[in-house]
This record gives structure tokens, sequence and C-alpha cells, in this order.
């Protein structure tokens, strides 16, 4: 029972931080905005796309697992090295996916503009569409690259206090 513990342990920890941010990111946006959950849920899919939140979920939680596994740790222990490393390309994978998505959604909106004759009875139309795909354009990269950041700056001050346990004297004094 200790052994699927100590396998299960840390993922279930991790969702929980997981779900937990999505929990206080509804209701922040909620008490900003005094629109619905089911709205903002809704927009989310809209904005960004089931496959970018699907992508963009499963790194952040990887992400987190990383933190999980290597908080509290030595660096000297096995799989510390690894999990931080795995971390931080997690980490880095999200900012390449927002910066992708960015570029997506900018190549979209010019090809949009490719095959339609541009006269003022269709003008609202090209701009309703530029401004969608525009739109998810940009909200991945304000969306992707803090959360990055914020993931990677908590992993590298995770694996600085794991080598600082390291070389830490095994009895240390108190006061020190």
């Amino acid at each position: 029972m200790s052994a699927l513990l100590s396998i299960t342990g840390p993922g279930s920890r991790a969702l929980s931080y997981l779900l937990g941010s999505v929990v206080l990111g509804l209701a922040v946006g909620v008490a900003l905005t005094e629109i619905q959950i089911g709205d903002i849920i809704q927009w989310s899919d809209k904005i960004f796309g089931g496959l970018f939140l699907a992508v963009f979920s499963g790194l952040v939680y990887v992400s987190i697992l990383a933190i999980v596994r290597v908080s509290g740790r030595a660096i000297t222990e096995p799989g510390v090295r690894t999990w931080f490393e795995a971390g931080v390309q997690s980490a880095n994978a999200i900012a390449t996916l927002a910066l992708t998505y960015t570029l997506l959604g900018i190549s979209l909106g010019i090809g949009s503009l490719a095959g339609q004759d541009l006269n003022p009875s269709t003008v609202s139309g090209i701009i309703r569409s530029l401004t969608e795909n525009f739109s998810m354009a940009f909200m991945t990269t304000v969306v992707g690259l803090p959360v990055s950041t914020v993931l990677r700056a908590i992993l590298l001050v995770s694996h600085s206090r794991a080598e600082e346990r390291a070389n830490a004297p095994l009895s240390p004094l108190a006061g020190e």
C-alpha cells in the first residue's frame, strides 16, 4: 500500500494544485467580471480551443508534478534532477505552445483574407473573422507566457532549495 501511495501521492498532489488553481482562477474571473462560470468556460473554449486547453493543461500538470517531486528533497536523492529537467522542459513547452498558437492565429487571420473580395459590403465580415483569429492568437500568448514563467521560477527556486539541502551540514546548530 505504501508503494502505491508513493507513486500516486505526488500525482494526486499535483492534480490538486492544478484543479485548485483552476477553481481559484474561475472565482477571480467571476468576481472581477460578474460573468457566470459556464460563460467563462464557454468563452475559454471559443477563444483557445479544446486542443490548446488540453495540451496546455497537460503541460501545466507535468510542470506542477515536477515541482512537487523536487520540493522538500535534496538534489542528491534519486530522481530529483530528472524531475527538475522534465519540469523545465514542460514549462518551456508551454511558452512554445503559446507562441505557436499565436503564429497560427495570425496565419489563419491573414489566410482568411486571401480568398475574399474586399469591398464595403464584405468589410464587417472580414474584420469579424480577423478579430476572432487574432483574439485566439494573442490570448494564447497573454496566458501562456506568464504561466510558463511562473512555473519555471517556482521550479528553479525549488531546485535551489534542493541544492541547499544537499550541501547543508547533517546537524545544523540552532540559530544559524
